[in-house]
């Protein structure tokens, strides 16, 4: 069984024992996505917690790893390893039911998580949310917070008539509030310097905003952390109840980086350029090349066009024009180890 341990004690954790086998393509981590826990009213975006018991079952029975985020984080900027099946679970928006419902079962297990938290929305009391108290309580018990900023607003859209230099100024004084207020709010050591983009949605220019205030940032498209991974969007593997049976979650918690050391482009915004030539160059990895397949959302999958093989780099194009709003190529490729695959994720924008 696993042997999670406390918030506290991880955190004073600076060194990672050496697992002993060197991973091929380097190390993988898995962070997990959660907005609601048994709201069916929404199940786009909530789990029912037939499901959640049965993820954290899983979790605890197969002896996973389950780190805070920010110590995957840690430990990727510092080089260190991170040990083979280690995962993190990450919670969006702060509504109750996560105080309610998640939090009791995440603590009876000792399981560490973190919430990125959009502040406006606490202050203002909209709708079944979490309070600060909550919070409070939650954070002596296993949880960090993150930042999703203060409005939730689409950053990545201008509004009506804002100039370049308004559009950046708006964004970043979004992210400060939130900061601000959650400095003001809870325990500074249960802050991370951490941003999930609301939405999932990023663009260049949000990116770089973040990136400048010291955030380390997250969207919504699948995919494993690895030592490759940009750390202006990380990915995580979002649960809804269409997705989150035991068996589809045991796939991705045992997934791993697909090395992408080069991507072009790597904008999601798309305007002219639709629909989107994706190149992208692979580290040496344990993955299964010749069976590599691409997905494009709403289509399915298509042909990949290897430009170099002996050098790893591939092109992906979707056959037709992107529709509005998101979009993703998703890349799989089977592991050297039957059952596991290499997952690769990148998001494209298309705006109203």
């Amino acid at each position: 069984m696993a042997r999670p341990l406390q918030f506290a004690a991880l955190c004073a954790m600076l060194i990672v024992a050496d697992v002993g086998v060197a991973l091929a393509g380097g190390w993988h981590a898995v962070a997990f996505l959660y907005h609601r826990f048994g709201e069916c009213r929404y199940p786009s975006t909530s789990v029912t917690l037939e499901q959640f018991e049965a993820h954290l079952e899983y979790l605890e029975a197969e002896d996973y790893n389950v780190w805070p985020l920010e110590r995957i984080i840690e430990h990727k900027q510092s080089g260190k390893t991170v040990p083979d099946r280690t995962v993190a679970i990450t919670i969006d928006d702060a509504y109750l039911s996560v105080y309610k419902e998640a939090y009791p079962r995440l603590r009876e297990r000792g399981f560490p998580f973190i919430v990125f938290v959009a502040t406006d929305a606490i202050d203002n009391r909209e709708g079944a949310i979490m309070d600060w108290q909550q919070m409070r309580e939650m954070q002596d018990n296993g949880a960090s917070f993150g930042n999703h900023s203060a409005s939730h607003d689409h950053l990545v859209r201008r509004k009506g008539g804002e100039s370049e230099t308004d559009y950046r100024k708006r964004v970043r004084d979004d992210l400060k509030k939130a900061r601000q207020r959650m400095a003001e709010e809870l325990d500074a050591d249960a802050i991370a310097p951490l941003f999930a983009y609301p939405y999932g949605e990023y663009n260049a220019v949000v990116a770089a905003i973040a990136g400048d205030l010291g955030y380390v940032s997250f969207g919504q498209h699948s995919g494993v952390i690895g030592p490759h991974g940009d750390d202006r969007a990380l990915p995580r593997f979002a649960m809804a109840e269409a997705y989150a049976d035991i068996d589809e979650f045991a796939r991705k918690a045992s997934a791993k980086a697909l090395p992408v050391v080069r991507l072009e482009p790597w904008e999601p915004r798309l305007d002219a350029n639709n629909p989107p030539r994706m190149r992208a160059e692979l580290a040496n990895s344990g993955a299964r090349l010749e069976q590599l397949a691409c997905f494009v959302s709403r289509i399915g999958q298509v042909d990949v066009q290897w430009d170099d093989r002996e050098a790893r780099i591939f092109s992906v194009r979707a056959p037709g024009p992107l529709p509005t709003g998101r979009s993703r190529y998703n890349c799989t490729a089977p592991s050297e180890e039957d059952g596991r695959f290499y997952w690769f994720s990148q998001q494209w924008l298309v705006l109203p």
